[in-house]
């Protein structure tokens, strides 16, 4: 929404306000923002003139201006303690205050949710940016869980907000809290390391303090071009997000352009799915295009070039092409006349079979250090219909012709480039100057790289087309859908790229890290459930227990409210792990986990000494901190759910392949594992989608929910960042 005659919020370049900027865009307030050297404080201006002045005064009037109810409390009193919190959060951000501050809050939030009645509000959102705002400081405590409250209410506001808030937090916050971005040279291209990209912050800012070169603030322009080949992956996401990164930083935007010039690869199927992922990632481009609504300037373009002598028709052979470019030998057509290269580049036009015979080259220079400047190919016959203009054209243009061409005609100013094109980008500058086209500013990253795993799309395709996956979704694909269905948060994935900046440093990244942020993401908020092994279950009676079933509601999540409540069943007899029953002994005291403590008095074997059942006493008023083993239990009735425990390893069995060496050498033969289980009724309400914690086992995302009794509940494991392969 964008609230009536609301005109600017204007602040101190080094003093950005978190809480007021969170909270508009929490609740969906469009608010212009703009830094001002003379502001003191921000400023709220409204297009009749009149102004508010002050963090938290604007901060309560947007409290009461959004559609969130209770923003602002649901009554006097509640409002006044908001105000009692709005008013003691600066003393977070007082440097010798900031411990006593979280040892206070951490046993105020003991046994709450929220910080006013059970209810998201500004206070809330006040506190939340006070520690955020620390930067570095707040991080080293919250990876301590020195103040493990603290930091559940932190974490769990993080994932319940967490797109506008990393939005916030990625544009104002460094790791030494908010603060003035440090100044770059204007004229110099400079590659932003993962520090000063995490200072960054959007701001109305002089040409000498931006880091992409000769930007102007609201004037940027990028592109976020996939080739619509197969389904976004990792690798994807790195270029989209700091497309978008640095979009909103220069209060500028991106396009998503989908460079669809190869008709043997790409499909409409790949195109929806890619639009799709670049909308999971929170992508927001100001239009879509394609390469092929340029074809027809490109063929203009491409004719005009050889009539001036700037490019020409040749039909050497492929393999012999390359060999004569790797050893800078001219072609014999290099010499053609402008007539023969019209001549023939119809014959390529119409698909004729001469025609197929030839390609379209630039005239460069065959001598020049750098290959990619021996005469590269600009066009090529292929008589496969488009699937977007069906059988319209028998030639296309390669990349390296087509992008430097569409980037100047749609006003890219900065072409963000993987560093693997370095060599390339002399060529593609010496292809927009033979073109008379504008210059586009080329700015570097490196590629993003991960341990057991492939990002070429054509071995991805031969694992979709050979079965060796079930599709492009697959969770052990590094694709968007795959990592996402596996159980991985949106956010941590941009946590985890935001985290590496736009460094040109080439590293191979270990997915720990990434499912670590994750862990930290989803622990806090998702329920817990209890999950007992199919194979050899076994049964341990209780003789003094309850003689009829009885149930009780407890929380799914003893620290977070907003998991919701169970039914947890209470029986005499109750099932247990067979691996928790080999590590019982005779008249051991165990705890029975959300129950209490019991006794096992006799543990049955038969006659191959295998444990077939246990009996014991309940012993409810022992204590549980002098028990070894806390057991987790389900009760023996007919409401159990029927579950598919699903674990997955990588692909490949090398943590990184070699230049040259095969990956069909490396295929791991075992990457995906079923473990029949039986679950709590409650897994009878799972929703796909749903992630959740099988205590003691780990974390799962519900892939196929509860339909029938017959058909299991389908749960993936989710890695947490600490385990090993599963299948060794």
């Amino acid at each position: 929404m964008k609230e009536a005659g609301l005109k600017l919020l204007s602040f101190p370049p080094d003093s950005p306000p978190l809480s007021i900027i969170s909270a508009a865009k929490i609740v969906g307030i469009d608010l212009p923002i703009q830094t001002s050297s003379s502001a003191s404080s921000p400023t709220l201006s409204f297009s009749n003139g009149l102004k508010l002045h002050g963090n938290y005064v604007i901060l309560r009037y947007i409290g009461r201006l959004a559609p969130i109810p209770n923003f602002y409390g649901d009554n006097a009193f509640h409002a006044a303690q908001i105000d009692e919190w709005l008013e003691y959060a600066p003393t977070i951000s007082c440097g010798s205050e900031f411990e006593n501050a979280c040892g206070y809050m951490e046993v105020y939030l003991e046994k709450r949710t929220f910080f006013v009645s059970h209810y998201f509000s500004i206070a809330d959102i006040a506190i939340w940016s006070g520690l955020a705002g620390t930067g570095q400081r707040w991080e080293s405590i919250r990876k301590s869980n020195k103040y493990p409250n603290l930091v559940r209410w932190y974490n769990s506001i993080s994932a319940e907000y967490s797109n506008p808030l990393m939005e916030v937090t990625a544009l104002y916050v460094g790791k030494k809290g908010l603060g003035k971005p440090v100044a770059a040279k204007s004229k110099e291209v400079k590659n932003v390391t993962g520090d000063s990209f995490d200072k960054a912050k959007v701001g109305s800012r002089s040409s000498s303090e931006i880091d992409l070169p000769d930007a102007e603030m609201g004037k940027v322009r990028l592109r976020f071009a996939p080739e619509p080949s197969g389904f976004l992956h990792i690798g994807h996401a790195k270029a989209a997000l700091l497309n978008q990164y640095f979009a909103q930083r220069y209060h500028g935007e991106v396009i998503l352009r989908f460079d669809d010039t190869n008709p043997t690869k790409e499909s409409n199927e790949f195109v929806e799915n890619l639009i799709k992922d670049v909308e999971t990632l929170g992508i927001k481009y100001q239009k879509i295009t394609y390469t092929s609504d340029y074809f027809s300037k490109l063929m203009a373009l491409a004719e005009k070039l050889i009539k001036e002598g700037k490019a020409y028709v040749d039909d050497t052979p492929r393999e012999q092409m390359q060999k004569e470019r790797m050893d800078g030998i001219e072609s014999k057509c290099r010499s053609n006349s402008v007539e023969e290269n019209l001549k023939l580049w119809k014959e390529m036009i119409a698909g004729s079979e001469r025609g197929l015979q030839c390609c379209l080259r630039g005239k460069l220079d065959m001598q020049d250090p750098n290959k990619s400047l021996r005469d590269p190919v600009y066009y090529r016959c292929n008589p496969v219909p488009h699937h977007r203009i069906g059988s319209k054209y028998k030639i296309y243009p390669t990349y390296d012709f087509a992008c430097p061409f569409v980037d100047a005609e749609e006003g890219i100013t900065h072409a963000l480039r993987s560093s693997e094109y370095h060599d390339r980008n002399a060529q593609y500058h010496r292809i927009q100057e033979d073109m008379g086209m504008r210059k586009v500013h080329i700015y570097e990253f490196s590629r993003l790289n991960m341990v057991y795993t492939l990002l070429s799309k054509r071995k991805l395709l031969w694992f979709v087309q050979n079965g060796k996956v079930d599709g492009w979704d697959d969770p052990r694909f590094p694709t968007v859908q795959g990592i996402v269905r596996r159980g991985l948060k949106i956010e941590a994935l941009i946590q985890f790229i935001l985290e590496q900046g736009a460094s040109k440093n080439l590293n191979l990244m270990e997915w720990d890290k990434l499912w670590t942020l994750n862990k930290k993401i989803i622990d806090p908020v998702c329920p817990r459930h209890t999950a007992v092994i199919e194979e050899r279950r076994l049964l341990l009676t209780l003789a003094n227990g309850p003689d009829k079933p009885f149930v009780r509601i407890i929380p799914r999540h003893k620290k977070y409210d907003g998991a919701g409540e169970k039914a947890t069943t209470y029986t005499k007899r109750i099932w247990l792990d067979y691996a928790d029953a080999e590590c019982i002994s005779v008249d051991e005291e165990v705890t029975l986990m959300d129950w209490g403590n019991a006794i096992v008095k006799e543990i049955i074997k038969d006659q191959d000494g295998n444990i077939t059942q246990l009996v014991g006493v309940l012993h409810l008023e022992g204590s549980v901190k002098t028990t070894k083993l806390k057991l987790t239990w389900l009760a023996e009735t007919n409401e159990l759910v029927n579950l598919s425990l699903v674990e997955f390893d990588y692909l490949i069995t090398k943590k990184k392949l070699e230049e040259g060496e095969d990956f069909l050498d490396a295929l791991n033969p075992c990457t995906k594992k079923e473990i029949a289980a039986i679950g709590d009724s409650n897994m009878h309400n799972l929703k796909q989608g749903e992630i959740l914690q099988l205590e003691r086992k780990g974390y799962y995302r519900c892939d196929v929910p509860f339909t029938r009794p017959s058909k299991p509940v389908v749960l993936f494991a989710i890695p947490d960042g600490r385990q090993q392969s599963v299948m060794k």
